[in-house]
């Protein structure tokens, strides 16, 4: 693989992880054991939860140029 900046052949792959959304709400958790009693604190992780991508990109090592695959 070469940099389209550069052009040079010295390239190597990096992983960049990231993550979207909560985990656990502590208000609803709260709210849920008043109206519910102690299984109303599992109300507090309802919802969407977490959310990981993973993207792969080339980077240039000369130059510092990072580019998707």
């Amino acid at each position: 693989m070469k940099c389209p900046k550069c052009g040079n052949e010295n390239c190597s792959i990096i992983n960049e992880t990231t993550t979207k959304g909560k985990d656990f709400s502590a208000g609803k958790g709260c709210l849920g054991a008043l109206l519910l009693g102690p299984l109303g604190i599992l109300c507090g992780g309802c919802g969407k939860g977490k959310q990981t991508m993973n993207i792969n990109y080339w980077v240039c090592n000369k130059c510092g140029y990072k580019w998707k695959m």
